[in-house]
């Protein structure tokens, strides 16, 4: 059969696109449930609708594509689950900016239409992100597509919220809220991201009711006071233990208020007497709890001031009700004190807008039952990697709160709940009710808010496989072989997938979760659009390629460790690519149509031997690296073996069988040659698949080879352990040394590449002369070398360069090859050439003008070019030593 033919340089982008196409179209990724072959399966974090593909997608993909591909290899029914989150406050966010464009808000449209104009985008640009998962090459299956507001997902979901609202683990009721201004709505403890922010602390002076003095208290957040309902002390703090039981009078207010005492007060912070305000932090909270004291709330939910406040303050914002309440202070001589202080403020993950604790009625989970659960679950049934996250996974557990769930926007699963309005009669249910399960009366009215979105991903692992029908998915890949995710989501999304498995499915829904690192710049700084410094992964797709890429990435994915990524990395894994790409064109114009039906066994010549030893090893160390999660030791080793050992050693190895007369040898090694790139192939298919793939469709087989030309498809090369050598590996180094050593006294000596030069040997050895003495004329090519003498009495000129391989001494005459004055000479210009412009350097660098008033990037670069000035100083000042030395 006629095959296609490699163009003379890679493209990826045409063949990309090919492969890519060619896999959805063939359903190639789509497993069979009936198939019996063991299961594995991953489900994707499904990134939200309005996102873009990020570095951290990009990893996450290459990553779980690298085991999705391996694990097909090694003969398992692979299922990858694609899809998308409806991400409540993001997406919702994105419609209603458009609607402000247009001078409309969302109520103008109202809740029905508002929702509509979401699916409208949704269908329109929503799924951008799904494209740009298809550019990374992911092979997931798409007929499975699913997406957490779609039909199947909301029965799910509803099943869930009715059933742990029957356990008694939803309930609703009044509690304080991470609350955010902006998207008007609640959010979840780990919704609220801690920013450092400068601000300061005011020394407010109460006075005790009964006239006996006064006491001072610090707080960060003056306005709250007009909310305060106690003082509260430590119990152990002889300062004011005295005065728990007395009341001081609140200024502005003039309420009475008790002190307390309480050993949660921090004696060192402040003055060591807190004020405490239930409604407007959350430790206040539980302080008052604790001491049943009132819960005055003094902001609405648009953070003004309301009608729980003197008159004075209401309709103000609670930045002007700061000023206003500070200047009141001081005109009647109460602020004391007002003292700079950096602390630590939650804002939107969303808007970053500043949060702001808030007293309402919302629907909330009972936690701390389900997180036992999850918490006993690991490392017994789940394994998390690297070992060191479990740590904080359990630290998570072990603090949680109950989490409250719902939300006050409109794009997301309503909550089922309705009341009864002639009774009312709290009725939740998952299909809509149409009359009340008490009165029996028709006006019912449903819940306004929404569930939180990580509501809806927590059932994720399940809710994708059919669930609550029993679905023959679920029944053949649940529990998930693998979760791989950013820390980031440890807690929003890993622990409550947990919890949820467990309730539902008594079952863990992974067995293992693989926690990768952060994708840095090349200083190790995070990536944001802010500082400018962002490598966009389509960008670097549409430049080097999604293979250079994933290879990249994969490359510097060491197991808990950020990686450190620049433009210049993935340009040199692009060289990687043609590497790969030259070698394959190579080979494939030395091979015939029909590869030779030779046994591996009986090739014989050393280079033959060594790279098929080496395979085996290969081989080995891959299939090991990517079962234990170290997937940047599956890169390298791979990167080493083709680059350095099967293309710059073997393909100039075997070129004389090759060329030569002698067919036995040349089909032997034709054989060899088309086994260890076919195998290199299928070794880097699940890293590159789309440049390993191209080339597996134009490769020749051997006669009666009915494998599929589609090479993600194939099995995981075999092993062959009668093919290992030990002997010819020894062999293989003791040649390799020989004529490295050679090359790099050519290299050092600055003697032309086209120089023929003579060589000595002196051997420590019968065994390794033989050796030398039988790869002979491969040292001679290799080496560009006229004469060569090998044996144990060989001694070399005093003129020489000269190394030691093995205990094996080489020689290298230079009497006639390099003229020693003129080098020296040339050594010596170029030495004082370089010592002068480091001297301008080092000046420059010495004055306290230029370091302290040019811009920093311009300083970093003087002084790295000063480093490799003193670098290239070094190397030139031994060459000269080492001339000289010769030279005597």
């Amino acid at each position: 059969m006629s095959r296609p033919t490699l163009a003379k340089g890679y493209e990826p982008w045409d063949v990309e696109e090919k492969w890519e196409q060619h896999w959805e179209d063939n359903k190639t990724f789509t497993p069979d449930v009936e198939d019996e072959r063991d299961p594995y399966s991953i489900v994707i974090p499904p990134p939200n609708v309005t996102g873009v593909l990020h570095m951290g997608h990009g990893l996450n993909l290459t990553i779980m594509d690298i085991l999705c591909r391996f694990n097909r290899q090694q003969g398992k029914n692979v299922l990858w689950i694609p899809g998308t989150d409806h991400a409540g406050i993001a997406t919702q966010n994105v419609v209603e900016r458009q609607l402000k464009e247009e001078g409309k808000t969302r109520d103008d449209l109202g809740r029905e239409k508002f929702i509509e104009r979401v699916w409208e985008w949704k269908q329109e640009k929503g799924d951008h992100i799904l494209s740009q998962i298809r550019r990374m090459g992911a092979s997931v299956d798409w007929t499975r597509e699913a997406f957490t507001f779609d039909d199947q997902r909301a029965k799910a979901v509803r099943e869930v919220f009715v059933k742990l609202f029957e356990d008694g683990l939803i309930y609703k009721g009044d509690y304080i809220i991470n609350w955010c201004n902006r998207c008007h709505t609640a959010l979840a403890d780990d919704e609220v991201e801690h920013e450092p922010k400068p601000g300061k602390l005011h020394h407010i002076r109460y006075s005790l009711t009964d006239g006996s003095g006064d006491i001072v208290i610090a707080t960060t957040r003056p306005e709250t006071m007009l909310a305060d309902t106690a003082i509260a002390v430590n119990p152990e703090d002889d300062r004011f233990n005295h005065l728990i039981g007395k009341t001081v009078t609140l200024p502005l207010v003039g309420r009475e208020l008790p002190i307390i005492g309480d050993s949660y007060v921090d004696i060192e912070f402040g003055t060591g007497c807190l004020k405490v305000t239930p409604a407007h932090d959350m430790n206040d909270w539980e302080l008052g709890r604790k001491h049943d004291l009132e819960i005055i709330s003094i902001l609405d939910e648009k953070g003004y001031i309301n009608e729980n406040a003197p008159e004075k303050y209401r309709g103000m914002h609670k930045d002007e009700a700061r000023k206003a309440v500070m200047e009141d202070l001081e005109a009647e001589g109460r602020l004391i004190l007002v003292e700079e202080h950096d602390h630590k403020v939650g804002v939107c993950y969303r808007c970053k807008s500043v949060i702001e604790p808030h007293v309402s009625t919302q629907w909330f989970v009972s936690m701390k039952p389900l997180a036992e659960k999850a918490r006993a679950a690991v490392p017994g049934k789940t394994q998390i990697f690297p070992e060191h996250w479990t740590k904080t996974y359990y630290k998570w557990l072990d603090e949680i709160r109950d989490w409250c769930i719902s939300r006050q926007i409109w794009w997301g699963h309503r909550i089922p709940a309705w009341t009864c309005e002639d009774c009312g009669e709290l009725i939740v249910a998952k299909e809509d009710p149409t009359s009340c399960t008490k009165c029996g009366g028709s006006k019912l009215v449903q819940d306004e808010d929404v569930l939180d979105t990580w509501f809806s991903s927590a059932l994720w692992p399940f809710s994708t496989m059919g669930w609550p029908d029993e679905t023959a998915d679920l029944a053949k890949y649940y529990p998930t072989s693998c979760l791989v995710t950013g820390f980031d989501i440890l807690f929003f999304w890993v622990a409550r997938m947990m919890m949820m498995g467990l309730h539902f499915k008594q079952e863990v829904p992974f067995h293992h979760v693989y926690i990768h690192a952060l994708v840095r710049d090349e200083q190790g700084k995070k990536m944001s659009k802010s500082t400018g410094n962002v490598i966009d992964p389509l960008d670097m797709i549409e430049k080097y390629g999604a293979d250079a890429l994933r290879f990249t990435l994969a490359s510097f994915a060491a197991m808990g460790r950020d990686i450190k990524l620049s433009e210049q990395r993935i340009e040199g894994y692009r060289h990687f690519m043609n590497k790969i790409w030259n070698a394959a064109r190579f080979a494939l114009m030395n091979l015939p149509e029909v590869i030779p039906a030779v046994e591996l066994s009986e090739a014989e010549g050393l280079a033959n031997k060594w790279i098929l030893h080496r395979l085996e090893e290969v081989k080995e160390q891959v299939r090991q690296a990517t079962e234990e999660y170290r997937f940047n030791e599956i890169a390298q080793t791979l990167y080493k073996f083709i680059w350095s050992e099967f293309c710059d050693w073997y393909l100039e190895m075997v070129k004389p069988a090759l060329y030569g007369e002698d067919e036995t040898a040349k089909a032997a090694t034709q054989k060899v040659l088309w086994t260890v790139l076919s195998e290199i192939l299928i070794l880097l298919h699940p890293t590159t698949p789309f440049i390993t793939q191209e080339i597996w469709s134009a490769l020749p087989r051997p006669e009666g080879d009915d494998r599929s030309d589609d090479i993600a498809t194939l099995a995981y090369p075999e092993m062959r352990p009668e093919l290992r050598s030990p002997e010819a590996m020894a062999e293989m180094e003791l040649f390799m040394g020989v004529v490295s050593g050679t090359r790099n006294i050519r290299t050092e000596l600055l003697i032309e590449p086209a120089r023929k030069l003579d060589l000595l040997v002196r051997t420590v050895s019968e065994a390794d002369k033989g050796v030398l003495e039988a790869n002979l004329e491969l040292i001679r090519s290799l080496a560009r070398l006229e004469n060569v003498t090998i044996g144990a009495d060989v001694k070399g000129p005093k003129a020489s360069g000269s190394t030691v391989v093995q205990g094996n001494e080489i020689y290298v005459p230079l009497e006639g090859v390099v003229d020693f004055d003129a080098e020296l000479a040339r050594l010596d210009k170029n030495i004082a050439k370089i010592e002068k412009t480091m001297g301008g350097v080092a000046k420059k660098l010495a004055n306290p003008g230029f370091v302290n008033n040019a811009p920093a990037d311009v300083v970093e670069k003087e002084k790295a070019k000063l480093a490799e000035m003193e670098e290239e100083l070094t190397k030139l000042t031994q060459l000269k030593e080492r001339l000289a030395s010769v030279a005597s």
